[in-house]
């Protein structure tokens, strides 16, 4: 266990790597031509990352991002059709035709095409029979047609061969989803199997079967009866209804309505994937370990020919200006809490950028107004917020949760309280500077990844929104004023917001999709197709492995006898990552993750939660204070030049915590109330309880906590001496920056003394796991919709 984490976080630390400065830059869009002189392409002049946007004549966006922190690519082909352009009348198409594009061609994912056609044929006329019959006795004989002749199709079928394909070249990201704005399928893969999965994708997409229809149709009935049971998606799909009464935003769900899932049409999907699926309205984004000009070319190569479409205009009603607050209430079996959504501007509107720094000035984890006066406060059990701007409109949208005894209108208005102190400027100017900082560092950690590059491209795509006005945010953000937050506070935040309660209790309204009877069908499990085999015999070339040298990559050395530092220089930039780790937990002393959670809520001797929250973000710092079951983590990352002050400021809170017992009652009262919570929280009681009690058995690491009656006996003072011995145990630190290992460890001897000897561990409480002589099922009884 010990190795597993040392070797994952020295893994972190190697890969966390940047590749630009902070520092202002003049970005400009500019056209440049291949050096075979076949390609024109956009980059933006002064972009770290280099990235390049290609049209391809058939009007295909190709967008390429290089990175060589490992041999893979990430890619994404993306259409812009999803939940909005479904037809009113037939909800639901944009997602389901998602699930369809995994069950292959005329080549992929069938044993002999010719023989399953005229079965696919019949099935296809039959359901849009089904559809026109609205006598429940005339469909359930249809659907036994549908099912009886899907089973003699189902025989030439070859199931998952498209996941089998995607397996073969090493794909381990197999995957899609569908958002108001976009279809997005996803892969990554080893950088030399590029063409392989565009051989795959372009067979794909040119002319996909819909085959295995109806069982296809089980899953997304399964995938609408668990939104069902979902509070979060209730209270989401009750906070867009009312912001959009007119845009399909509100006035329909990527899901689609009960009634039009119950209703399937394979022509309509048919006819969705006609119109949207052509390159002028598509994007393929590869990001990660590729060449330019080898890419475009083979791209091209594969997709080139992919004929244009005329795309159908995206028209909707404009909405009404909200004149009145409105309130709706969902029923759901878990946890009660509220939610408030304010319409805001779309994603390219000039106010766009105001609105996601107000968005931070009122909830960021650190130093929001929510922040401060809610959560550190303890005003409630949990309160956060968000904005989430789209291409037509955008809302931000506020949720909380009561503490024991408090209403859910309580919440609300403590929520609103915080929007109303925004609204008369009283907040702290110097917070604007501080949001920018911490937005150019999240930016840089951003744009070193290849997957996070690829889903932000993905992103922005969907949008309409250029990559030099991406770039070029931060900047625009440092230069807007107090006196404009304000402004943009008082112009959307007025009387004109969504509340939705979810209040503890059994839906009557839910209507279920009953699944139709199934009958099992006989597959080709063991069959592959010849257009596999062709994947399968296509040599890919040889990816030249690179180890980590552990004498090379990682430098030794040490603060004390008993504290060991590994060291991984930052030869990029100035960023820092910085983590002491104690190998002690909760199964050594059951107080410690209280101890540690107890730090989110007090200051130091010397200086007051609100100091040091402040203090922190202004230096763009982050920082996590935690305990695991058996190791405790002090980490914190950001800029080099702040990471003495930064220490300096978490050393201060380690060692001279103030005890506060008020904070410490309220805390308690608070995870008693989070523990009732979870008693209806069904991913809770799955996830931890059950998979725990599977495990362990009835004595096990998720019941075996503090009781509530000790909870309420501890002491803030027990609390913060535990705290303070941290450091005289015996731990390790890990580092990832510019320093050398003279100057850290020559620094934290210095800088931060410890006594001679420092503790070993206490004993940890063992767990030891079950070993299972027979097949057992658990069930836990809970009220829901899908099982």
């Amino acid at each position: 266990m010990k190795t597993s984490s040392n070797f994952f976080t020295l893994l972190f630390i190697l890969v966390l790597s940047t590749t630009q400065a902070l520092a202002q830059t003049t970005y400009k869009t500019i056209t440049k031509t291949s050096s075979d002189g076949k390609y024109t392409y956009q980059t933006v002049e002064g972009d770290p990352t280099q990235t390049r946007f290609y049209t391809l004549k058939n009007g295909l966006t190709l967008i390429l991002h290089e990175n060589r922190t490992e041999p893979r690519i990430m890619a994404l082909i993306t259409t812009k059709a999803g939940g909005k352009n479904d037809p009113a009348t037939n909800t639901g198409l944009a997602h389901y035709l998602e699930h369809l594009l995994f069950k292959g061609t005329d080549q992929l994912g069938t044993a002999d095409y010719e023989t399953e056609k005229g079965y696919l044929q019949q099935i296809e006329a039959l359901y849009e029979v089904y559809n026109k019959t609205t006598d429940e006795s005339d469909r359930t004989t249809i659907y036994h047609q549908i099912d009886s002749i899907s089973g003699l199709a189902a025989k030439y079928a070859i199931p998952n061969e498209y996941d089998k394909a995607m397996a073969e070249i090493g794909s381990n990201m197999t995957n899609a989803f569908t958002s108001f704005e976009m279809t997005a399928y996803m892969e990554n893969f080893p950088s030399n199997n590029l063409e392989k999965y565009l051989m795959v994708q372009d067979e794909r997409f040119e002319d996909p079967v819909f085959r295995l229809f109806h069982t296809e149709l089980e899953t997304v009935y399964e995938e609408k009866n668990i939104s069902l049971d979902d509070g979060g998606s209730k209270v989401f799909d009750a906070i867009f209804a009312g912001l959009f009464k007119n845009h399909p935003y509100g006035t329909q769900t990527i899901l689609g309505t009960v009634d039009h899932l119950k209703n399937p049409s394979i022509q309509n999907i048919r006819n969705f994937f006609n119109q949207y699926y052509v390159p002028n309205n598509m994007a393929v984004i590869l990001s990660g370990d590729l060449d330019y000009e080898t890419s475009v070319s083979m791209v091209d190569q594969y997709f080139g020919d992919w004929k244009p479409g005329q795309i159908p205009d995206f028209k909707f009603i404009p909405e009404n200006e909200l004149l009145a607050p409105e309130e709706f209430h969902v029923m759901s079996p878990d946890e009660e809490s509220v939610a408030i959504g304010f319409r805001m501007p779309d994603k390219n509107h000039p106010d766009a950028l105001v609105a996601e720094l107000t968005s931070a000035l009122l909830y960021n984890g650190k130093t929001g107004l929510i922040d401060k006066n809610l959560v550190q406060a303890q005003m409630v059990l949990d309160a956060y917020g968000f904005d989430y701007l789209l291409k037509d409109y955008g809302l931000m949208y506020f949720g909380g949760s009561p503490l024991e005894g408090q209403s859910l209108t309580d919440v609300k208005k403590l929520i609103l309280d915080q929007i109303n102190l925004l609204r008369s400027g009283n907040f702290d100017d110097d917070l604007i500077l501080a949001t920018v900082n911490n937005l150019k560092v999240n930016t840089v950690y951003e744009q070193d990844n290849a997957v996070n590059m690829a889903f932000t491209l993905n992103d922005l795509f969907s949008t309409g929104t250029s990559w030099q006005d991406y770039l070029l945010r931060a900047d625009k953000m440092s230069m807007l004023s107090k006196k404009e937050v304000v402004e943009f506070a008082n112009k959307w935040f007025k009387s004109n917001y969504i509340a939705v309660y979810k209040e503890t209790g059994s839906d009557n309204t839910i209507q279920k999709i009953q699944k139709p009877q199934i009958t099992p069908i006989e597959i080709n499990r063991s069959s592959v197709s010849a257009f596999l085999n062709k994947i399968k015999k296509t040599p890919s070339k040889q990816l030249q492995p690179v180890f980590i040298d552990y004498q090379k990559d990682i430098q030794f050395g040490s603060r004390h006898r008993d504290v060991p530092i590994w060291l991984v220089p930052n030869k990029k930039n100035q960023l820092f990552a910085f983590s002491c780790v104690f190998d002690m937990g909760s199964y050594h002393d059951q107080k410690l993750p209280v101890a540690l959670e107890y730090l989110n809520y007090i200051g130091s001797e010397h200086k007051s939660l609100e100091q040091i929250n402040k203090e922190l973000y202004k230096l763009a710092v982050n920082y996590k204070i935690y305990a695991t079951t058996e190791q405790v983590y002090i980490s914190l990352s950001g800029l080099e030049e702040h990471f003495e002050k930064a220490l300096a400021i978490i050393d201060d809170l380690i060692r001279n915590p103030k005890p506060d017992q008020e904070a410490l009652n309220k805390l308690v009262d608070s995870m008693i109330k989070e523990r009732m919570d979870n008693t209806l929280n069904k991913d809770i009681i799955f996830r931890n309880a059950l998979s725990n009690y599977a495990d362990y058995g009835p004595i096990n690491p998720f019941n075996q906590v503090i009781s509530n009656e000790d909870l309420r006996k501890i002491q803030a003072s027990e609390l913060t001496q535990l705290v303070k011995s941290l450091f005289t145990y015996k731990h390790k630190v890990f580092y990832f920056g510019p320093r050398t290992m003279e100057d850290l460890s020559q620094y934290l001897r210095k800088t931060y003394g410890l006594k001679s000897r420092l503790n070993g561990y206490p004993q940890p409480r063992q767990f030891p796991k079950i070993s299972p002589q027979e097949n057992t099922v658990y069930f836990v009884d809970y009220d829901m919709v899908q099982t």
